[in-house]
């Protein structure tokens, strides 16, 4: 008996030091943050670039690239990226939308890049709505797009449900951060620990403007079924755009991608007469 209970007790020790390691070392995991001096000059080769500091009322620095586009704007998309990195190498994927009139506002998460601040979930969701705030007072939100890669889809969620863009893209998005760590840590207790839950999935719901999901099928670190479901929670407004082949980070390198994003910046919706189509047909059963 006395055995079988210092087992048990050895085996709760180590799996409550997991989980406090595992509580603050998640920032570490997550994120993968390039930092850069604050003289660092950004240069893009044929792209025309505005640098941005929004300092926030806390006192942190969110550092950003206003990318413009030549002739006459169409609007704007912010573009929310991933996990690592700063925008000293994502502002490379701009071009896929400057070239359709778009200007594009990148910028960095706290601690990424020039930016500063302590990161949490909840900052970093209310630097982007200054953000987002400060762009409704250049343009009508009817030409604000919110573009979401990877983690950025579920901020780009929340900003969603919160206002009134025009359109929500979200690229490879995640069902809920928490699902995608249950993948590795299966028997934690993940809703405990997590710092940064990110519930794209409950975020979807309140989201009125159209959704347009990509996804590549062969994506290892999200599954394309993600996205299948995530599609299903406000599908009136959804579209499941799939990328055949695709991973997690290659889907730029897919003549398919630049096909959809052309399609969904440029062409407009149009309404379907339900009446004139077999959509009250019925199969018969009989043989």
């Amino acid at each position: 008996m006395v055995y079988w209970l210092s087992i048990l007790i050895t085996v709760l020790v180590i799996y409550i030091a997991i989980s406090v390691a595992l509580y603050y070392l998640q920032d570490y995991m997550l994120f993968k943050p390039e930092k850069l001096p604050k003289d660092f000059q950004f240069n893009y080769e044929n792209q025309d670039i505005e640098e941005h500091n929004l300092e926030t009322r806390d006192g942190a620095v969110i550092n950003g690239i206003r990318f413009i586009p030549k002739g006459e704007s169409k609007g704007v998309v912010l573009y929310l990226k991933g996990n690592s990195k700063s925008i000293k190498g994502w502002g490379k994927f701009a071009v896929d939308f400057t070239r359709h009139g778009y200007n594009v506002l990148m910028v960095d998460y706290r601690g990424f890049g020039k930016s500063t601040g302590r990161r949490s979930q909840k900052a970093i969701k209310r630097d982007l709505q200054e953000i987002y705030n400060k762009l409704k007072e250049l343009t009508s939100e009817d030409h604000i797009i919110l573009y979401g890669r990877s983690l950025g889809s579920g901020f780009a969620a929340k900003l969603a449900s919160m206002n009134n863009p025009k359109l929500l893209i979200l690229d490879a998005p995640y069902y809920s951060l928490k699902n995608v760590t249950k993948r590795y840590a299966p028997f934690m207790p993940l809703s405990l620990l997590m710092k940064y839950p990110l519930p794209t999935y409950k975020w979807l719901k309140y989201v009125q403007c159209p959704i347009h999901i990509i996804h590549g099928t062969n994506d290892k670190l999200i599954p394309y079924k993600t996205s299948v479901k995530l599609s299903q929670i406000n599908p009136k407004r959804t579209k499941l755009h799939t990328v055949i082949g695709g991973g997690h980070k290659d889907l730029n390198n897919f003549e398919s991608y630049h096909q959809m994003i052309h399609d969904i910046l440029n062409t407009k919706p149009q309404s379907i007469d339900l009446t004139t189509t077999s959509i009250n047909v019925q199969h018969s059963s009989k043989p």
